[in-house]
């Protein structure tokens, strides 16, 4: 289970942070001050960092370098800062991505699984059934033989595999689609590509065992032993 160190002076903001975070199976440790910061790097280990730029006893740029020197975890940059100043310190300094406040909660959970998946803490590969996924060439096989999808598709299918044990509303994933395709993706264009992906990387796609259905409510992802 990835471990999310999260630096955060905003107490509403943390506590949303927080649960949004370990609903998606993260464990997170919040310090509110640059302070409580340092203090929590000593002797603890953590995946990936967000932080907060604006701290009460400091800034954030001084707690990247530091986590940086210490553990060399992925730092993504959570902000109400949006200048072009800031940005370029923060990516300067070793900053692995930056993110302005207001932002939406899905982009954020994908940024942090992307950067996980760049730094080697996270699966680049993933198997269900007869279907192997590389994440780190994008290569997806289905019983040994590559199997092609679109950047839609493999979009799609990503989804499920970062989310295994989450039931996705038709909603969550459109805005994965709409956030991939940097178009309006609509409800009928989901229940294509669900069909299309199925008929690639099931064997039986009018029985998946891969992407099932949950009934009124959306979709999950099977072990590959019990279709929908």
């Amino acid at each position: 289970m990835p471990r999310i160190f999260l630096v955060e002076d905003d107490q509403a903001i943390a506590k949303n942070l927080v649960l949004l975070l370990r609903a998606e199976k993260f464990t997170v440790t919040h310090a509110a001050t640059r302070g409580e910061a340092l203090t929590a790097l000593d002797g603890n280990q953590f995946d990936l960092a967000l932080v907060d730029i604006a701290l009460p006893d400091g800034n954030g740029f001084t707690v990247c370098t530091e986590i940086k020197e210490s553990c060399k975890i992925p730092v993504i940059f959570l902000t109400a800062s949006a200048d072009e100043a800031s940005i370029v310190t923060g990516l300067n300094i070793g900053a692995d991505d930056y993110i302005t406040k207001p932002f939406r909660s899905r982009e954020l959970i994908a940024r942090i699984n992307a950067a996980l998946r760049k730094s080697g803490r996270a699966p680049s590969a993933f198997t269900v059934a007869s279907l192997t996924v590389d994440t780190a060439s994008g290569v997806v096989k289905k019983h040994g033989r590559e199997v092609f999808l679109s950047a839609l598709e493999y979009r799609l299918l990503l989804t499920f595999l970062n989310n295994p044990k989450s039931i996705l509303t038709r909603g969550k994933l459109l805005d994965e689609l709409w956030d991939a395709a940097g178009e309006f993706v609509n409800d009928n264009t989901l229940t294509v590509y669900i069909k299309r992906l199925r008929e690639k990387i099931e064997d039986e796609p009018a029985r998946p065992k891969i992407i099932l259905t949950v009934r009124g409510t959306g979709y999950r992802l099977g072990d590959g032993n019990a279709s929908e």
